[in-house]
């Protein structure tokens, strides 16, 4: 029976760890470290349970059904199962954060090196983007070598860079002048804890996991091993090394923007802190090196992300996955050059509305050997959480945009406010918990109490 030996698992470990390490989790902590200032380890406890616990989970559930989206999603119905696949596959792929990872890289990779003259061009992102993919469709071609070209070259860089810059911030923070940012009367810390919990669900890493956990199995399944006990274990295994190692990288981010409260002072964005930290630091040198570890950490997440659609979607369409491929990043190239202001504008609404029901399928399936019916404890919940994704992705239009004025449509955000704005937790967009919560709790009571005959747990 073959076994991975102690350097592929690291591997793969890496690699896991690299397919989440995107551009959006480096430059939000340091962004909430500046802003949260002596608040910031209460605000990073909610932060991380929720963008490290619920990727980690998600790797772990997926991992007991093969690392496919739609087994795990089956207690739905099948026509329904393979719709939310498909919806997901697209959001976390050529919709949205394929070509996210294109343009982050450039505005903060490329951009800051471009003359005042190129600025305002469309052109540098165009051969940017064509560059970008083409070394994303090459390295996209060979999946079962991802853990050779991801796991053993392109992670470990990558990570150790930002061990590097994020390490530097404790080394670092003695010397550097802080301005604490004390709780206010208003700002209680429970307040900043759940604030933390809502911003780390917003990372959409839940989501993406959903995606990555088909590249892990594959990328296990390239080195020989077949038993799918193993294989399990070994996805399991890789999903904790990647947590540790996204706590571990957080943590020291959010230290560098608590390191920053002086040198970045006014920044509204993480990319300004980053680059005011790095250049204070490390001088010229530290721009060099902050734009090759965005552009080498986005540019993991993209093939991992290719991988996985093009494998799903040459399944789903029995279709050739180079081919697959190929459409993929075609279409991703063209969509990165809308701009970021663009994808975020036309993509987030169906992000945001797919975070409840994400999460609920997750955490649901992780009991999947304690159920009775799988249907009657994971529909009824994933009704409600459909519902508060609908009400979700609606809270994300900007409704005050000028094709709206004058139809009505503009006073959407105080109809929901109105209508959802009573129960706990609105304000960080995190009500859809309480309900889910009691809708889930009495399906458990009932699936307990009943003991219905279940021809869907075929899983246990």
């Amino acid at each position: 029976m073959k076994k991975l030996n102690g350097r592929d698992l690291l591997a793969l470990g890496f690699m896991t760890l690299a397919l989440f390490l995107g551009a959006g989790n480096i430059i939000y902590p340091p962004l909430f470290g500046l802003q949260q200032g002596d608040n910031t380890w209460y605000f990073a406890c909610g932060f991380l349970l929720t963008a490290v616990g619920l990727p980690v989970l998600t790797i772990v559930a997926l991992a007991r059904v093969n690392g496919t989206i739609q087994v795990l999603s089956h207690p739905i119905g099948r026509f329904c199962s393979v719709l939310f696949a498909v919806v997901c596959y697209l959001a976390v792929g050529p919709l949205f954060a394929t070509p996210r990872t294109a343009t982050v890289s450039y505005e903060i990779g490329v951009q800051p090196f471009l003359s005042e003259s190129l600025l305002g061009s469309r052109w540098p992102l165009a051969i940017y983007s064509i560059c970008y993919f083409l070394v994303t469709m090459v390295v996209s071609f060979y999946p079962g070598r991802l853990l050779d070209t991801v796991g053993k070259v392109l992670a470990p860089v990558k990570v150790i860079a930002i061990l590097l810059l994020g390490g530097s911030a404790f080394v670092m923070s003695a010397y550097l002048v802080h301005s604490g940012v004390s709780i206010s009367a208003n700002d209680s810390r429970f307040s900043i804890v759940s604030s933390g919990i809502s911003n780390g669900y917003l990372t959409m890493d839940t989501l993406g996991a959903l995606v990555f956990g088909i590249v892990i199995v594959r990328a296990i399944q390239s080195r020989g091993v077949t038993d799918k006990g193993l294989v399990t274990r070994y996805a399991i295994m890789a999903g904790l090394m990647a947590g540790l190692g996204l706590a571990v990288i957080y943590i020291m981010l959010f230290q560098l923007g608590i390191d920053s409260q002086q040198i970045a002072m006014g920044a509204d964005t993480g990319a300004k802190v980053l680059s005011a930290y790095v250049k204070n630091v490390f001088g010229i040198v530290g721009n060099f090196i902050l734009a090759f570890l965005i552009i080498i950490a986005c540019l993991v997440t993209s093939v991992g992300l290719t991988c996985a659609c093009g494998e799903y979607f040459g399944r789903l369409l029995n279709k050739s996955e180079k081919m697959i491929t190929v459409l993929l990043v075609v279409f991703s190239m063209v969509v990165s050059n809308l701009g970021l202001k663009e994808l975020i504008k036309f993509s987030e609404p169906l992000l945001y509305g797919l975070g409840p029901i994400c999460v609920v399928l997750v955490l649901l399936s992780l009991g999947n050997s304690f159920w009775h019916s799988r249907r009657l404890v994971i529909v009824p919940s994933m009704i409600v959480a459909l519902i508060f994704g609908i009400a979700q992705a609606l809270r994300a239009i900007d409704w005050s945009a000028s094709i709206f004025v004058g139809t009505g449509l503009d006073k959407m955000p105080q109809a929901l406010k109105m209508s959802l704005g009573h129960l706990p937790l609105y304000d960080h967009q995190l009500e859809w918990v309480l309900p889910i919560t009691v809708v889930a709790v009495i399906s458990i009571i009932i699936d307990v109490s009943v003991r219905p005959a279940s021809t869907d747990n075929f899983i246990r």
